[in-house]
């Protein structure tokens, strides 16, 4: 879902949408900060519904209101795939696109005051070079993306218009970054990018997301938990399966890029799974590693949607023993295939999105209830709140280090995290 999240650095920036635009923003702001353009506000906006544009535009707005003589820089996918629109905001100072975001010498330039209102190329052509960003919400976790970009054309999506083709960055680099984040105490490592599954492809010697994760884990021992964003169901390797079943740091708790569970609305979507992939590859997982826990994306009313689409979805969640679900009611992004589709009605999208949201807490109260009374291990992000390798919140009862790593057995759940008591 689309979100905005106000960071309070040297001035307040705004970043909305996915937990990659996230990072990228840590990433400008350590950039502005070096180049001298500290005092900037940047607004990292997000297309991946009409609803997130809009919101996009109105944290434009109010980072102005807030911030009526700073330098206002605005980038992200919206303002990528829409320069034009957004270069006609009088708010905004500078528009700088995607593919020039993290690049040193832009944020030189705007620190220097000479970098032209319009920053921009066509993000579709080949990329000079890959930036390996990481950034961390807390410190026990540090995230590193290692790819971006996608090479696939979703009939709902518009995203690759907003983040060019996929690009990898070298295992090398990353496992060197992996070391230096272990060196600073960092307990967990989650790789990620907008297309992960499809890491490796690019690079001179094709590679495979497996490969990196097995030679991340072979060669930094001191890492104790190792995690993966969301990758796609069809593209996982036969090398990442075999590590989810026999390497206990490969944390067990994978998130799919599901979208539908009917196979007609699956092709609509174009995309490259079938229902009955996804089923057999948690089937499988879960044979490999019972202890594993899936989360997916889930997109509610796409055009031609039926009552009987909807219902395949529904049962899908219960033969994969779906977790943590995702929701996106279907928004309709002008310039995708699926614009031209016969859509379907703005109230019944709710209706099915709120239904799965239902179920969807459902099922999180289903697995927490059957984690009480078992041993876990906990990863502090606070003095009292810790997460499970499965993602799950626990709430202690008495004070832990921030960022330690836990022992400790789970004694109730309020139906959204659990309670747990650590194990002396």
């Amino acid at each position: 879902m689309e979100r905005i999240a106000v960071s309070h650095a040297i001035r307040s920036d705004a970043t909305l949408g996915c937990r990659l635009n996230a990072y990228e923003s840590d990433a400008m702001r350590e950039l502005a900060r070096g180049a001298g353009a500290g005092d900037a506000v940047i607004v990292n906006s997000c297309a991946v519904t009409a609803e997130a544009v809009r919101k996009s535009r109105h944290a434009i707005r109010r980072m102005r209101r807030l911030h009526p003589d700073a330098t206002l820089v605005a980038t992200g996918c919206a303002v990528q795939i829409d320069p034009e629109s957004f270069s006609g905001m009088p708010e905004i100072d500078i528009v700088l696109g995607n593919d020039r975001k993290l690049d040193p010498e832009t944020w030189r330039r705007i620190g220097l005051g000479d970098s032209g209102r319009q920053v921009m190329s066509d993000i579709m052509q080949p990329q000079s070079g890959n930036h390996l960003i990481t950034g961390s919400a807390v410190r026990s976790r540090a995230q590193i993306q290692v790819q971006n970009g996608c090479d696939h054309r979703c009939t709902f999506c518009i995203i690759p218009f907003g983040r060019g083709n996929s690009r990898s960055v070298g295992s090398e680099e990353i496992i060197e970054q992996v070391r230096i984040l272990v060196q600073k105490g960092f307990q967990e490592v989650v790789l990620t990018g907008v297309d992960i599954t499809s890491w490796g492809e690019d690079l001179p010697q094709r590679q495979c997301l497996g490969e990196l994760i097995t030679a991340i884990l072979r060669t930094v021992p001191g890492l104790p938990r190792l995690r993966v964003s969301s990758v796609d169901p069809v593209e996982l390797d036969d090398i990442f399966t075999g590590a989810m079943a026999s390497e206990e740091r490969l944390v067990p708790h994978l998130h799919l890029s599901v979208q539908s569970g009917d196979n007609l609305i699956l092709k609509r979507m174009k995309r490259r799974h079938q229902r009955e992939d996804v089923i057999e590859l948690c089937a499988g997982l879960r044979r490999m590693r019972p202890e594993i826990v899936f989360g997916a994306d889930i997109i509610a009313g796409f055009p031609t949607e039926s009552d009987t689409h909807f219902e395949n979805t529904r049962r899908l969640i219960d033969e994969c023993g779906l977790t943590w679900l995702h929701v996106f009611p279907y928004s309709r992004r002008y310039g995708t295939p699926a614009a031209r589709m016969p859509q379907i009605d703005a109230g019944v999208i709710r209706g099915r999105a709120e239904e799965l949201r239902r179920i969807g807490a459902e099922c999180v109260r289903r697995f927490l209830a059957g984690q009480i009374g078992r041993r876990t291990r906990l990863l502090m992000e606070t003095p009292r709140v810790g997460r499970t390798a499965q993602f799950a919140l626990a709430e202690l009862s008495e004070d832990q280090r921030r960022g330690s790593i836990i022992d400790a057995r789970v004694t109730a759940s309020d139906g959204e995290r659990l309670r747990a008591e650590p194990i002396h």
